[in-house]
């Protein structure tokens, strides 16, 4: 078993002379610039209808590819209470950017939309959550250029759903949790995907779940990683102006921990 925590120290709010914010931008785009983001970006983005087996739904997916010759490794890009979102979709894009194939389904397809996303997200059961998330993988590992290995990373809501999700798909390769809560110890130890958990220190009310993770991970060839950002709060990677300039800074460090992260697992070149 590896556990690696690593609580990081913050640094100053300018950087000679830039702004956390604007270093952040090396990362995925803030809510502030997310629509610019999407609408200058070169890569090939389409929306698509995936079956949802057993059901008349369909799952309405954003996918994003990457720019490269090869065969790219699939993410599963998952949304936060807020719904399918300019946000989630420009993080897509920022992962196809890296070369990934980039896959983000509106998770709550088919439901009523005339209620608040907030309240329709909530509702989803954990059944709903690894089925939806399921035909989505499946969907990504069955297009051409996906090198059949595969990977989930969320946000806020999200991110508790990528770690509910290692717990249902044993097949995973990996799973990255951006400020979302842990499951109990019970469900984490049955995961068999690597974990790796991105915090801001401001954030008690999803910190405090962290032991689940920490202490229910302990089984041979589980790996559960986590760092705490000095200073930030929680939804940094949205919120990049937040938090006196600790939220850029945390978005940052973060996005490229997740990216050595994923590569490392997905076997995806730099």
């Amino acid at each position: 078993m590896r556990l690696i925590i690593r609580m990081l120290l913050g640094v100053a709010i300018v950087i000679g002379g830039i702004s956390a914010t604007a270093v952040a931008q090396d990362g995925p785009p803030s809510a502030d610039t997310a629509e610019a983001s999407l609408k200058e970006s070169p890569r090939h983005g389409e929306y698509v209808e995936i079956s949802l087996p057993g059901s008349d739904t369909t799952l309405y997916t954003w996918v994003v590819y990457p720019e490269r010759p090869d065969k790219a490794p699939i993410i599963l890009v998952i949304h936060e209470i807020f719904g399918m979102t300019d946000w989630a979709n420009s993080v897509a894009d920022a992962f196809a950017k890296e070369g990934f194939i980039a896959i983000a389904p509106d998770m709550i397809s088919g439901k009523d939309k005339t209620k608040p996303a907030t309240a329709t997200v909530r509702a989803l059961t954990d059944t709903e959550i690894v089925e939806r998330l399921n035909a989505a993988r499946d969907y990504g590992l069955s297009l051409p250029a996906a090198n059949g290995k595969s990977a989930s990373i969320g946000f806020c809501w999200g991110g508790s759903s990528s770690f509910k999700y290692a717990v249902g798909q044993p097949a995973l390769d990996a799973a990255v949790v951006c400020y979302g809560s842990s499951p109990s110890k019970e469900d984490v130890a049955k995961i068999k995907a690597p974990v790796l958990g991105l915090y801001g220190e401001n954030d008690a009310r999803v910190n405090t779940t962290i032991p689940n993770a920490t202490e229910g991970m302990t089984g041979d060839g589980q790996s559960f990683e986590h760092e705490i950002y000095e200073g930030a709060g929680h939804g940094f990677f949205r919120a990049q102006g937040g938090q006196d300039g600790a939220n850029g800074v945390a978005a940052k460090k973060g996005w490229d921990r997740a990216l050595e992260f994923l590569r490392a697992h997905t076997e995806l070149p730099e």
